[in-house]
């Protein structure tokens, strides 16, 4: 491997010193290959010891709720473009995980997701449109993991009560219908499973869950507890054994980089299972970026995953704009590519699940962090950020304040890592216009003269990654249709016999669940409708609204029918 290394590297120098002097858009950032300037920190990277912990991936959530919403109607090419830059190999985000909501019917924040079981005798895979995701997700990418969480359940399984544990192999048989049926009619391997978003857990519940999915042979399917805090699950699975067999990994939402000492002590893996929450603006990237370090240096985690994965819903809904990406206009074909997108890229570009943190990981003096992972087979990458108190602060939870500043970073590579002959390098400068680059590819580090040795300048709200992989891309494609308001005059009659999707176009479903229906006993102009078809209050998550709703369009708009629609 170090040979090989070796003869890549000579071959990309002698073409770099042969051509020009790089791109017109280089970013100007002095990577410094002595240490003849002002002393700064010195930082060992080195696997002589042994590794950290296993990596799980990066990540981000569909649903939770209705977060795509809009996505589904975007006309081509915009719909594949925007798919690509949040799940393309070496493009944009390059996601290692997709988690979606498993509908339950129930507002869950931003709309309703249908349910695959309205009612106990009903079974439809075809509603909504996570299973759309999830495949095109496949299709860019096949090792992407998939997971599924409930946030609302159906009413039927509550009995006349606001609880999903009064059948416990009811609500277990429920789930792993779900979890059978993505398989059986989209092909779909669900990876993990999750217990209630945000809400109570039942121990039994998880054992019965677990059992169900073992007797119909997803022994494979891992469950993950509780997305919510890291109490009371953590001390619950150290004192219930069975508990602990049936638990793979203990999932906490927004830890504020921090975990507690329970959660550590089951030894278990330690998953951010939702997190950043924060407008896509420079300052959510900046949340994201530091996140994504000090999640594990802070608290051992092994997989960050940011709600949502991209905001694809009516602005003026709660949380507008709090996705990686902003997708919100269908009719237009507009999107924008947002910050945390090429942040994202940083670390997934650049590592997978099943490669490993080093030990040698931590803060930097004078404010920022760095990783390093390996695959075991040579390869390296460490990623530093520089993320200032003011320009990373996420939505949630409170951050004390720290300092960053102007430092200079020393890097020795010791242990496999001696006989690196080069680092490529990627940039991101958060901040003004005039300032600010995303995702930019530098000069690369030469190692071959200098001892194993670098030095780099740092200043605030900076991002590198330095690694031996050569795949690492920015893709693009042209810009998308500028941005419209939603049409003034709008007209939609339903009259779609075999319908892609259950819900109409840009009808986002806020309390009950409005599908096609065709009735076929009339001929007449009323035989294609959309109709709402829950016959029972859901096991709520959010305060559902007594009438059932479904919006569309601009909410100023003071007169709007379902047929014709006039602004």
């Amino acid at each position: 491997m170090a040979e090989r290394l070796l003869q890549a590297s000579r071959r990309r120098r002698r073409k770099a010193m042969t051509a020009a002097a790089g791109p017109a858009g280089r970013v100007a950032v002095p990577l410094l290959l002595c240490a003849l300037l002002a002393p700064g920190g010195a930082y060992v990277l080195d696997d002589s010891d042994g590794l950290g912990r296993e990596f799980d991936g990066i990540g981000a959530v569909s649903g939770g709720g209705a977060t795509s919403r809009l996505l589904v109607n975007y006309p081509e090419p915009y719909r594949s473009q925007i798919l690509d830059y949040l799940f393309k190999p070496n493009f944009g985000a390059s996601l290692h995980i997709l988690k979606v909501e498993i509908g339950g019917d129930g507002q869950t924040t931003d709309g309703t997701e249908p349910s695959h079981m309205h009612y106990a005798l009903d079974e439809n895979y075809f509603r909504g449109y996570e299973w759309w995701l999830m495949k095109e997700a496949k299709k860019r990418n096949p090792n992407i993991i998939l997971m599924g969480l409930p946030w609302s359940f159906p009413g039927w399984l509550g009995k006349g009560f606001n609880w999903p544990y009064v059948n416990l192999q009811l609500t277990a048989y429920y789930i792993t219908t779900w979890i059978v049926g993505a398989k059986q009619h989209h092909d779909l391997d669900i990876d993990y499973i999750g217990i209630w978003n945000e809400r109570s857990f039942d121990i039994n519940y998880i054992k019965v869950l677990r059992k169900m999915l073992n007797d119909q042979g997803l022994h494979q399917v891992k469950i993950i507890a509780s997305d919510n805090l890291w109490e009371p699950i953590s001390t619950s699975i150290l004192f219930d054994p069975e508990l602990f067999k049936v638990v793979d990994v203990i999932g906490a939402h927004y830890p504020g980089t921090r975990t507690v000492k329970d959660a550590v002590l089951t030894e278990k893996k330690l998953w951010s299972s939702e997190d950043f929450s924060t407008v896509n603006s420079d300052l959510g990237a900046g949340c994201w970026g530091r996140i994504l370090n000090q999640n594990y240096i802070n608290g051992f985690m092994t997989s960050s995953i940011a709600w949502n994965l991209v905001a694809s819903y009516y602005p003026q809904l709660p949380y507008g704009r709090c996705g990686l990406m902003t997708a919100q206009e269908p009719w237009s074909g507009h999107y924008q590519v947002d910050s945390p997108i090429w942040v994202s890229a940083h670390t997934t570009q650049f590592t997978q699940p099943g490669w490993y943190y080093l030990k040698t990981v931590g803060h930097l003096e004078k404010g920022g962090s760095y990783v390093a992972l390996t695959d075991g087979l040579g390869n390296l990458t460490i990623i530093i950020e520089t993320m200032s108190h003011k320009h990373s602060m996420c939505i949630r939870p409170f951050l004390p304040y720290f300092n960053v500043s102007h430092q200079l970073a020393h890097f020795t590579l010791k242990g496999s890592f001696s006989e690196i002959p080069e680092l490529q390098v990627w940039y991101t400068k958060l901040g003004t216009p005039s300032e600010k680059y995303l995702f930019q590819q530098l000069d690369s580090i030469w190692l071959l003269d200098s001892g194993s040795n670098f030095t780099l300048e740092l200043e605030e709200d900076e991002l590198f990654t330095l690694t031996t992989l050569t795949s690492g891309r920015k893709g693009s494609y042209p810009p998308p249709p500028p941005s419209k308001p939603f049409p003034h005059s709008y007209k939609e009659d339903f009259n779609v016999d075999y319908p892609f999707f259950s819900e109409a176009p840009n009808f986002a479903d806020q309390t009950g669940v409005f599908e096609y229906f065709m009735n076929i006993e009339d001929p007449g102009e009323h035989r294609f409708t959309l109709r709402q078809v829950l016959n029972q209050r859901p096991i709520t998550w959010a305060a559902d609204a007594s009438s059932t709703i479904s919006i569309i369009g601009d909410y100023t708009c003071r007169v709007a029918r379902l047929r014709y629609g006039t602004c």
